[in-house]
């Protein structure tokens, strides 16, 4: 198949995330992209690969499990951006580099064992819900500082940071706001000692929203990829 599309649509993503940081007053050597490859298959990543990207974001396991194979000569970092449950933990802890979607102290657990069976340590970022609707998974703000220091006695997981998913709305404001609260807790935490450097927020149709609150990466897929395939 004919994936030119992706270098245009690549070079695009980013000049706007460019500009996006320029507009506030930023260095856009601040902000990386995490390019979203979910339900996109093996040889459009690996014509992604041939662009010079090796990080990849996938919401399933089973399709970081799918896509691996095929691609295992082109070292790819996977890293899981959805809801993960426990009983994905040893696959992740096999195929992944990064989890960041870490909510919960049962999936550090089931994690924390994986990992050392397998002789490991994982990258992994605290999601966080900021937003109020339901179907929004992440920690609750207040649940945030204990969290975070039981995540201390883990040694397999390098704690990096906090994700977020914005509220789905046409009001700029409240998105703003759930990317602003996200960097807020960030600020608190690391005044407590906690050494959080990277905020994951922002998606391909708000992310210049997240820039401007200090997003330090941007997931983006369609504006890569194109229109997901039914």
């Amino acid at each position: 198949m004919d994936h030119s599309h992706l270098a245009a649509n690549w070079a695009d993503v980013r000049h706007r995330v460019d500009e996006a940081c320029r507009a506030a007053g930023r260095d856009p050597a601040e902000v990386s992209i995490l390019p979203v490859s979910k339900t996109f298959d093996a040889d459009v990543v690996r014509a992604a690969v041939a662009l010079g990207l090796r990080r990849f974001g996938e919401n399933k396991v089973q399709e970081i499990r799918d896509k691996s194979g095929p691609l295992a000569d082109c070292g790819i970092a996977w890293v899981v951006i959805g809801h993960l449950q426990t009983n994905k933990a040893k696959e992740v802890a096999r195929l992944a580099s990064e989890v960041q979607s870490l909510d919960r102290i049962e999936l550090a657990d089931a994690l924390h064992r994986r990992l050392q069976a397998e002789g490991r340590r994982l990258d992994v970022l605290v999601q966080v819900k900021t937003s109020p609707e339901e179907s929004k998974h992440g920690l609750s703000p207040d649940a945030l500082p204990a969290f975070l220091d039981s995540l201390a006695h883990y040694e397999t997981l390098r704690v990096r940071g906090l994700m977020t998913l914005a509220t789905h709305s046409d009001d700029p404001a409240e998105v703003r706001a759930c990317f602003r609260e996200l960097r807020e807790l960030r600020d608190t935490a690391q005044a407590q000692g906690h050494d959080l450097p990277r905020l994951s927020m922002g998606m391909s149709g708000d992310f210049p929203l997240a820039i401007a609150e200090g997003a330090t990466e941007v997931r983006i897929g369609s504006a890569i990829f194109g229109r997901r395939p039914v």
